[in-house]
């Protein structure tokens, strides 16, 4: 049995927990299901199988012909044709100017494969650690204040659309100390600051929900909190970084139809 709470964090009523909460933890699954479905966003990318090529040059090293780079003290390597004859700048070759790359990427395909009954294992094994109060706080989390684990909540969060309303009915249930954890911002150590990721964030409650009516829109701001709808759960939501426990608030109609992950969104 678990407790419903409501938007004040008063006990409303109670339910009990689908038997996805007594798969087996295994954290080896979770971690495979994880780096799949990381493989999987990742592009492969290349240059173009002709860039630096498009171009009349040509090698003029033979002794026959108009065109020659024998005895003139000039390197022996691919040059364009210019109008009238004569022979123009190098072409071709990585060091010449619009030349191609000496080593460009190769546009490996960086998918891996993963058994679809093993996917659905790791989300359920997922699942399961979410209710481990112990797995959560190795996360990292700050659940001293928590209500309970795992936390329950009447349906009409879904029609929050303010974000402090969603910040009110958060501290209200306990997690105002984890969203303090996850408010703070670290500057990346290394070149990843060039790249478009100078801040490290951290990862704090994940909403679960059956419906959006205007949730998604009162909590997209505030820092470290996720939200998915019941069919868009996926491994890497309650695992980050394969480390799986990661402290989740369940909606009450989410809960109860969870039945569908035994055929699992994959």
């Amino acid at each position: 049995m678990v407790n419903i709470y409501s938007l004040e964090g008063k006990v409303k009523g109670t339910m009990d927990l689908p038997g996805v909460f007594n798969v087996e933890y295994r954290p080896d699954i979770i971690q495979r299901a994880v780096v799949a479905l990381q493989a999987d966003k990742r592009e492969s990318h290349s240059s173009s199988l002709r860039a630096g090529m498009q171009t009349s040059a040509e090698y003029f090293g033979r002794r026959s012909g108009f065109r020659q780079t024998i005895n003139r003290g000039i390197s022996r390597l691919p040059r364009e044709k210019p109008g009238g004859g004569g022979l123009g700048k190098v072409r071709r070759i990585p060091q010449s100017v619009g030349g191609r790359r000496a080593h460009p990427p190769k546009g490996k395909d960086w998918f891996k494969k993963i058994n679809r009954k093993e996917y659905l294992l790791a989300l359920k094994s997922a699942i399961s650690a979410t209710a481990n109060r112990e797995l959560i706080t190795q996360r990292g989390h700050i659940i001293d204040n928590v209500l309970e684990v795992p936390l329950v909540v009447e349906d009409k969060i879904e029609k929050l659309n303010k974000t402090k309303d969603v910040i009110k009915t958060l501290t209200s249930l306990g997690l105002h100390d984890d969203l303090e954890r996850a408010d703070e911002k670290k500057i990346r150590a290394g070149k990843g600051k060039l790249r478009g990721r100078k801040h490290k964030k951290k990862k704090s409650v994940l909403i679960i929900i059956n419906k959006d009516s205007g949730i998604k829109s009162g909590v997209k701001n505030i820092l470290g909190v996720d939200i998915a709808q019941i069919d868009e759960l996926d491994v890497e939501l309650l695992a980050p970084g394969t480390h799986s426990g990661r402290l989740t608030l369940w909606t009450e109609s989410a809960l109860n139809n969870i039945g569908g992950i035994e055929n699992g969104p994959l």
